[in-house]
């Protein structure tokens, strides 16, 4: 195979990928799917994709198609990245893997029965920030990483969000916070312990029986005796959007911004600190979709204007670009079906202990 013919189904936040497809010598993207078909054929007109699904299971009958990536509700991942593999589909799908330990354990089971690929697209491991601090602890200027946090907070407590949302539990969406601190020292989550904080409008309480207006957890890692803190927050809890890891090392340290553009610190000794300016990473992508990757840019294609860079830190193309480079070189992708479901289960399973008082839990090791 010398290029990855790709169906995107999902055309919200998904329609930002199609263009890094179309740009990209080793992918096209070869049809998309969306249910609303008024806006799925406004979509294909104006960037020249001739097929088009209002069907998902139709579009997986397309043998034209080696391969989906999976944008779509997040109840919906589970069971469309399942029928994709039985499919004969590799999959790329957004966060979180699934809303089960069940799809987890499925969704493992068939990548590694059927040799198919499956990229869980966690931005949070490819944003610039990130590529930076794990450039700084690879050379050794870290030194021993002692501690690890990480918080997601979100107020999605505005009208407008699909209804499955309200009420959610925190950390049933935990990879944003948990992926960069399990990544950057490489071993997967072996316990959580958890504890839930304030409560939540009675109605979001009802469809999911969960009071928490925040859930922070703490992990282990196996072979490791670092220990990390996540916090997440989903409604009535004021704060600026935050997607944050902050990491302690012998050497040098990291925190996050506390507001947005205000640079993150780095700290090399007791009393030195500095905002550091965060680099682009285009120059770590190939070329034809390093643009991508810049800060505020403006992707104009075809009279569709997709921002790219800015939004998740410029993670994009270095996700379309794994992914693709996992499957044309048949080797399992960096954010692969077991460390997808090793991170939600991570969250799944950190709910459950703050619903016991913080019984501490083993996440299972697939």
């Amino acid at each position: 195979m010398e290029k990855l013919r790709i169906g995107v189904v999902g055309l919200g936040f998904g329609a930002e990928f199609i263009p890094i497809y179309q740009k990209y010598g080793k992918a096209e993207c070869v049809a998309i799917c969306r249910r609303n078909e008024e806006k799925l054929n406004e979509l294909g007109d104006k960037l020249g994709i001739e097929k088009r699904y209002t069907d998902y299971m139709e579009m997986l009958g397309d043998p034209d198609i080696d391969a989906v990536h999976i944008n779509s509700d997040l109840k919906e991942h589970g069971w469309m990245s399942i029928e994709a593999l039985r499919a004969g589909k590799h999959v790329a799908c957004t966060v979180t893997m699934a809303m089960t330990e069940a799809e987890c354990r499925q969704i493992v089971d068939l990548e590694e029965k059927t040799g198919l690929k499956y990229m869980m697209m966690e931005t949070a491991v490819y944003t610039r920030e990130y590529l930076y601090f794990k450039k700084l602890y690879e050379a050794g200027e870290v030194g021993r990483i002692q501690f690890m946090r990480g918080s997601h907070q979100q107020n999605m407590s505005l009208p407008g969000w699909p209804d499955y949302w309200y009420g959610m539990p925190p950390m049933f969406y935990p990879t944003h916070a948990l992926g960069p601190l399990s990544d950057i020292i490489g071993k997967p989550v072996t316990t959580v312990r958890c504890l839930g904080s304030g409560r939540i409008n009675e109605e979001y309480i009802k469809q999911y029986n969960s009071p928490f207006a925040m859930e922070t957890a703490q992990y282990t890692f196996k072979d490791s005796d670092i220990v990390a803190e996540v916090s997440r927050s989903l409604f009535d809890t004021i704060r600026q959007y935050r997607e944050s890891f902050d990491i302690y090392g012998t050497k040098k340290s990291f925190e996050w911004e506390q507001i947005v553009d205000e640079n993150p610190v780095v700290f090399s000794g007791f009393e030195d600190a500095e905002r550091i300016e965060v680099p682009d990473t285009d120059h770590m992508l190939p070329s034809d979709i390093g643009g991508f990757a810049l800060k505020n840019q403006i992707i104009d294609d075809q009279h569709v204007s997709f921002i790219q860079g800015s939004g998740h830190g410029g993670s994009h193309p270095h996700m379309v670009h794994e992914f693709v480079s996992a499957v044309l070189e048949n080797r399992p992708a960096h954010v692969s079906a077991k460390v997808g479901a090793n991170w939600t289960m991570a969250g799944i399973l950190a709910h459950e202990s703050a619903m016991n008082g913080g019984k501490i839990l083993e996440i299972p090791q697939l």
